[in-house]
């Protein structure tokens, strides 16, 4: 299967400055690669053990609604 491209993004802080650090943005890319790659693997799992693939979205989405930030705001 081909690996879709992760979209490029303009990462901001929560003041809007453009975050342009390259290692910042090296580990961010790295992160939601590695997150690509386990959830299409999830995905994979789930169809080949006949599970709806549209339920499986729809928990993963919740999933991903449900992170906690454990860094409140200053």
């Amino acid at each position: 299967m081909t690996k879709k491209a992760i979209p490029e993004s303009v990462w901001i802080s929560p003041n809007g400055e453009v975050i342009a650090c390259v290692e910042k943005l090296k580990v961010l890319r790295e992160n939601f690669e590695e997150i690509q790659g386990i959830c299409q693997d999830a995905l994979e799992d789930a169809v080949l053990m006949g599970c709806d693939e549209n339920q499986f979205r729809d928990v993963l989405k919740r999933l991903v609604d449900g992170l906690e930030n454990p860094y409140p705001p200053v």
